[in-house]
């Protein structure tokens, strides 16, 4: 079985070019990260090797604050993928944030969410996998390139009203001269406020034509790699492969997938599902996988399902079915012999 796509992550492509400018070499933070250097031509990388990389930079680059400034200041428009494309061009500073917020759930392992109230905007970043072990460099360099993007944008030097980070950042002085307001760490959050009245700024490189071009094929990957990427069906993918070590718990199933319990349950709650409801559709699921193979004897099918003796499974399966195990493979094995 193939690992899933949500544990593929996209390099940024201007990110190597990037740090060539800051005069660190790539194969200097591939061996700092200790991966192979063959990983430079990789457009795609686990979360954490990801991680690894991100956390190898801001070692090299020293002071945490300035390898966010510098990195952000210095990557080039030209080197943006599409999905930034689409935001760099939109009609205006609150297009683009909407445009973010959207695509960047095609480039994990972080999501956006935006609240426009009163005369702010707050943008709060959280992340689909363990933010403990995510390095504050890449927590920071995502913020402040959503302001990098209105700077750019609108061609003024827009400022934040207020910068809140869960972890240390470094020079905080630094951080608070280029955000251009006060920077809180320690925060319950990882968040960007901004005022409200910038997002109705225009944008001075909005394309229309480019965007006629590239958002219905931005909305098709997006709604193809949300179905690849839901959150029910990589919990069953996990469970499936752990049954025969027994029934797999929440714990166990959340730190695969690199989240709390809170949030994994948050997350299926919010799909209308919840990991009880899972576990028995795997298991089914699962049941009439196994069935289906004649070799199988039906114990060792409620021993690969997670189940510790075959009553339970029976039980199980007339509910499921409506039927016995037994009964079920025989009508299966003659409709397979029907058809051929």
């Amino acid at each position: 079985m193939t690992t899933p796509s949500f544990d593929r992550i996209k390099m940024p492509p201007g990110f190597w070019e990037g740090v060539r400018q800051l005069g660190i070499a790539p194969h200097d933070i591939v061996r700092k990260a200790g991966l192979p250097l063959t990983i430079i031509a990789e457009s795609a990388v686990t979360t954490a090797q990801y991680y690894a990389i991100w956390q190898a930079y801001s070692d090299l680059a020293g002071d945490t604050a300035q390898g966010i400034i510098k990195l952000a200041t210095v990557y080039e428009t030209t080197k943006y993928p599409p999905t930034v494309m689409a935001t760099y061009h939109a009609r205006d500073f609150r297009d683009a944030l909407h445009r973010m917020v959207r695509y960047k759930q095609l480039c994990p392992p972080e999501s956006l969410n935006m609240i426009e109230e009163g005369e702010a905007c707050t943008i709060e970043l959280e992340w689909l996998v363990n933010d403990h072990s995510c390095p504050p460099l890449l927590v920071g360099i995502t913020l402040a390139f959503l302001l990098e993007l209105g700077r750019r944008g609108t061609g003024q030097h827009l400022t934040a009203c207020a910068v809140e980070f869960t972890q240390p950042m470094g020079d905080a002085h630094a951080l608070e001269s280029y955000f251009g307001c006060s920077i809180r760490v320690n925060a319950e959050r990882n968040r960007l406020t901004l005022q409200r009245k910038d997002l109705d700024r225009p944008f001075l490189t909005y394309n229309e034509e480019l965007l006629e071009i590239l958002t219905p094929a931005l909305d098709r990957t997006l709604q193809e790699h949300q179905e690849n990427r839901s959150v029910p069906e990589m919990v069953k993918w996990i469970m499936k492969r752990s049954f025969s070590g027994g029934r797999p718990d929440v714990r166990t199933v959340a730190k695969e997938l690199g989240m709390s319990e809170r949030t994994l349950q948050r997350r299926l709650t919010d799909e209308s599902t919840s990991f009880i409801d899972l576990l028995t559709q795997a298991r089914h699921e699962q049941a009439l996988f196994y069935l289906a193979d004649v070799s199988l004897d039906i114990k060792e099918v409620a021993f690969l399902i997670g189940f510790e003796d075959h009553n339970s499974f029976y039980r199980a399966f007339r509910a499921w079915e409506g039927d016995t195990p037994a009964h079920w493979r025989s009508e299966h094995a003659e409709a397979k012999t029907s058809i051929h």
